[in-house]
């Protein structure tokens, strides 16, 4: 059988291990416009027994000017203490379909300072599927504390990102559609062009997972190679506003990579300003 990443829990774990103590789980399920579904909405109607919700448009810098941005630390605390969650617990994170918008906090929980954090493979959708407990139930929650340990180096911000491009002292990893990627296709906000940053290369989000399971350390290995991406390089992960990113993030850690960073900002930020430049097509 051949080798899977270190931080994902199947369904059939964590189902024997539902209610032990220090064990907490999230729902970190978010949408983009075009998907129809609504996150909270699944949540209230169903969730894994004992989980609750986390939104990733509240429990974000909201005077960033950009979608769903990092928050600070203290903001983050205040949040997750509020959900009954401390920095030493064991953290399952899931979403619906699987390997889409959990990797995002699984990321955000790390930056904080979190270690024993995990994902749950295939999703809500396919813990469902397998007839796995659901609830909609509301989670009793008892308020903690929860004391962050930031990580402030594995966040790019858009000055250094600049650098990076018009100096190429780091791969970039794109997770948007190849579509998005090229131009062919607009990008889902207004006023963003299309494109991608010079140098950059495409690694869909998807295509690193298969039924929402993370695929398997040799598969993940030659995507990127097919990629034209060097795992013996630093790396900057980027996407359409820094969820996806950590997709790619997620597969470059599970294979014991250890200089990357995500860029924050994304094609959000670098795609609605005017003086960022632009390539449209493949990548080079």
């Amino acid at each position: 059988m051949s080798e899977k990443s270190t931080f994902v829990i199947s369904r059939e774990k964590l189902k024997k291990r539902l209610g032990e103590p220090g064990l907490a789980i999230v729902d970190a399920s978010w949408y983009l416009p075009a998907a129809g579904r609504n996150g909270r909405e699944e949540y209230d109607a169903a969730h894994i027994p004992g989980a609750v919700f986390f939104d990733q448009d509240e429990i974000a810098d909201k005077d960033s000017g950009l979608p769903h941005t990092l928050p600070s630390p203290e903001l983050f605390a205040r949040h997750i203490g509020s959900m009954g969650i401390t920095a030493d617990e064991t953290i399952v994170v899931y979403d619906g379909p699987g390997m889409f918008s959990a990797p995002r906090v699984w990321w955000m929980f790390r930056v904080m300072g979190v270690q024993n954090v995990f994902l749950l493979d295939g999703g809500f959708d396919g813990w469902r599927k397998a007839g796995f407990p659901a609830t909609d139930e509301v989670t009793k929650i008892a308020p903690t504390l929860f004391t962050p340990s930031f990580n402030a180096a594995q966040v790019v911000g858009f000055d250094e990102m600049r650098k990076i491009v018009d100096q190429r002292s780091s791969q970039i990893a794109d997770a948007r559609a190849t579509g998005r990627f090229t131009g062919r296709d607009a990008e889902p906000r207004a006023g963003m062009r299309s494109g991608h940053m010079p140098g950059a290369r495409n690694v869909p989000a998807g295509t690193l997972s298969e039924n929402g399971e993370l695929k398997d350390l040799d598969s993940l290995r030659k995507i990127f190679s097919d990629a034209g991406v060097d795992l013996n390089r630093s790396i900057v992960t980027s996407c359409g506003s820094g969820v996806t990113a950590a997709v790619i993030t997620l597969a470059l850690t599970s294979l014991g990579h250890q200089d990357n960073r995500l860029y924050d900002g994304s094609w959000s930020e670098w795609g609605s300003r005017q003086d960022t430049p632009v390539v449209m097509g493949d990548a080079e």
